[in-house]
């Protein structure tokens, strides 16, 4: 695989950006636009062709958009409880909507998106916890919405409807080196997106280079309610927790943010 410099690799994003419409070589979805871009340029998933490639990120999203980009995928602590198969799933899970058909009957599924200091309908929410330096997931019953009632009532026969035991977090240190290691710095690309005889296109417009991901800024962001953590899981398969940003928050997290190519009209 042919390695670029970063000035190579914008000249090659200039290129891109040039080309207008392009066809999607993937399928449907949010992740569409950055795995084309990648084989627009030739890479493996994840894997810029430059220097330090560990140190930098390729993120693509359309132009305008708030829907919540993947920083990364730690699952929470304490590790050897397993949280998410061994605590919240069983527990706290509910029917899959799949089950007996899909899935086993008894296939149950946890999705969660939770935002700090806002509690979801079924009663769960994050908090950023300074004295402690972590990230902690709570469970408040009395703040789970009408509608889940015969759902709250299951919980209440298997584990009470006390607070989460153990409450999953992620602590400052253990959480920034995994950040670290996979956003130190960015390559954050929009887009356009449209169908062209029933097929969808993009056009990549811009192109912003962030350097030196800053975990203060990242708290912050999370404070005000712009990152999120999502749970994804089955009884057959976890789909991993992640942490998510809203994209117009993105540059947010970075010490220094340039744009490299602006096509806006």
């Amino acid at each position: 695989m042919k390695t670029f410099t970063k000035a190579q690799l914008i000249d090659q994003l200039k290129t891109i950006v040039k080309s207008g419409w392009i066809e999607s070589t993937s399928n449907p979805g949010d992740a569409a636009i950055g795995r084309t871009l990648e084989d627009c340029l030739g890479i493996e998933e994840n894997n810029l062709p430059i220097p330090n490639a560990s140190e930098w990120e390729l993120k693509a999203k359309r132009l305008g958009s708030r829907a919540l980009t993947t920083l990364v995928h730690p699952e929470p602590s304490p590790r050897a409880v397993k949280i998410v198969p061994s605590l919240l799933l069983p527990n706290y899970g509910w029917p899959h909507k799949s089950a007996g058909l899909k899935y086993p009957e008894n296939e149950m599924s946890l999705r969660l998106t939770l935002k700090c200091d806002q509690r979801t309908d079924r009663g769960f929410t994050f908090a950023i916890d300074r004295e402690n330096e972590r990230i902690m997931v709570s469970f408040d019953h009395q703040s789970v919405g009408e509608h889940h009632n015969e759902w709250m009532q299951g919980v209440k026969r298997k584990v009470g409807l006390g607070d989460l035991n153990p409450n999953p977090y992620w602590g400052f240190e253990d959480l920034y080196a995994v950040i670290r290691r996979k956003l130190t710095n960015c390559f954050f690309v929009e887009g356009d997106k449209k169908k062209i005889n029933g097929i969808e296109h993009f056009w990549y417009r811009r192109v912003t280079m962030l350097e030196s991901f800053n975990f203060e800024k990242f708290l912050t962001v999370a404070s005000e309610g712009g990152v999120a953590v999502d749970f994804d899981a089955r009884t057959g398969h976890n789909h991993g927790t992640k942490f998510r940003v809203e994209s117009n928050r993105f540059s947010d997290l970075y010490e220094r943010s340039a744009i490299v190519i602006d096509d806006v009209a």
